[in-house]
């Protein structure tokens, strides 16, 4: 799930960045991928004509589904998607996801999603044939891309198909980016660097004021680091390494500590799994610098050998009970959190720092109020500072610990 933008809407977010920058501070709508997120963002109050059901291969009960609660635009990356929809939903306006250049993306979609170019017109084609409205293009680079050309090159692409689509006779509006955008600094690449490929490319292929409506998916660059990932250790246990002729130089095995996590790549820390990633824990307890590291790996719930969260690591003595720190983790964490045992693991306790909340506090609480609340309860300062309560919800939250 994903806020989505329209160009007319664009506000100033970065100094510097003009109205057509690729973020904004207000959710307008929202991008969907199943029935239980359109169902979640209708429920919140988003407008049926403000969300996107973006997946490309649907079930025919999802598109009934998206008919009877009002959503009007899918989209469709097939000849068979079309089908289906012309029968299920024929008054759904359809955006046609194009497959995009992603060799260098830790996560390859246009293996699986998105149309050739080769292919588009054909597709067009038969959505005008089944009277099918083809209103808008999307397209996705992939989660990690260290390139931002590739943003460019897709929209040269989507205007090529939104050429061919006004030959056949559809009038489309809505060019959508996608999304994957760095929610972190010292990425590899950073957003500005990205945001500045996009604007030139869109100056370029979709100057303001051509009436279309620029769309992106923005998730991951908001919540990733609003979240930080608190983790005990459950159990620990030496390992002994196996590396023939070690023992005979060193006058012992090597050796290297297991700690178990009450969470693995199963569910929060499924990153590991799907983007590559090594997750870096910070530690509660700082060590003295007398204290020996040891290899070290951590490891998740699951009793198979595929839930190792790190290793390689080097840490000092830890103990069950002890607990792990990671930042960053606000996407593709807590949706993903695995149900084992039937409930959810994660408890999410909101905080915000010291410094914000003396600067809000007077716009956010009436005097009376803020008098009533002096000395009763403080906020959390960044996570680390432990009360039983919190002086303010959780919409006045930026970030928190898990």
């Amino acid at each position: 799930m994903a806020g989505y933008l329209s160009e007319t809407d664009f506000v100033m977010v970065e100094e510097g960045f003009s109205t057509r920058d690729l973020l904004e501070e207000l959710t307008l709508g929202a991008s969907e991928a199943t029935t239980a997120e359109m169902e979640l963002v209708q429920r919140i109050g988003v407008p049926a004509s403000k969300i996107i059901y973006a997946n490309p291969c649907k079930q025919i009960a999802q598109i009934k589904y998206a008919a009877k609660h009002g959503v009007q635009l899918l989209s469709f990356d097939n000849e068979m998607e079309l089908v289906k929809v012309a029968k299920s939903h024929p008054s759904a306006k359809m955006v046609l996801c194009i497959a995009t250049n992603d060799s260098h993306s830790l996560s390859h979609l246009s293996l699986n999603f998105g149309a050739s170019l080769k292919s588009c017109r054909h597709l067009l084609q038969n959505a005008k044939k089944s009277h099918v409205d083809v209103v808008g293009v999307s397209f996705h680079v992939g989660s990690g891309c260290p390139d931002p050309q590739a943003y460019a090159q897709s929209i040269a692409d989507a205007r090529l198909v939104f050429e061919m689509g006004a030959e056949l006779g559809h009038r489309m509006h809505i060019l959508d980016l996608g999304g994957s955008f760095p929610g972190v600094e010292g990425a590899k690449v950073r957003f500005e660097e990205i945001a500045s490929v996009i604007n030139s490319a869109l100056d370029l292929y979709f100057p303001e004021g051509c009436g279309v409506d620029i769309l992106a998916k923005l998730g991951r660059y908001y919540v990733t680091s609003a979240f930080t990932l608190a983790v005990s250790i459950t159990a620990k246990k030496e390992v002994l390494l196996d590396q023939p002729g070690r023992e005979e130089e060193t006058g012992s095995a090597p050796k290297t500590m297991a700690y178990h996590l009450d969470e693995g790549v199963y569910g929060i820390f499924n990153s590991v799994l799907f983007d590559n990633t090594c997750p870096a824990p910070v530690l509660q307890k700082k060590p003295s610098t007398e204290q020996p590291l040891h290899s070290s790996s951590l490891w998740g719930p699951v009793v198979d050998g595929c839930d190792c969260v790190a290793e390689g690591l080097w840490l000092p003595q830890l103990h069950v009970g002890d607990w792990l720190v990671f930042e960053n983790m606000g996407a593709y964490t807590v949706g993903m959190g695995s149900f084992l045992g039937g409930t959810q693991t994660c408890r999410i306790t909101y905080a915000m720092s010291r410094v914000a909340w003396e600067a809000l506090r007077e716009q956010l609480l009436p005097p009376e109020q803020d008098e009533d609340a002096e000395g009763v309860c403080k906020p959390l300062s960044c996570g680390w500072e432990i009360t039983d309560t919190l002086c303010v919800g959780p919409v006045f939250t930026p970030a928190s610990i898990m």
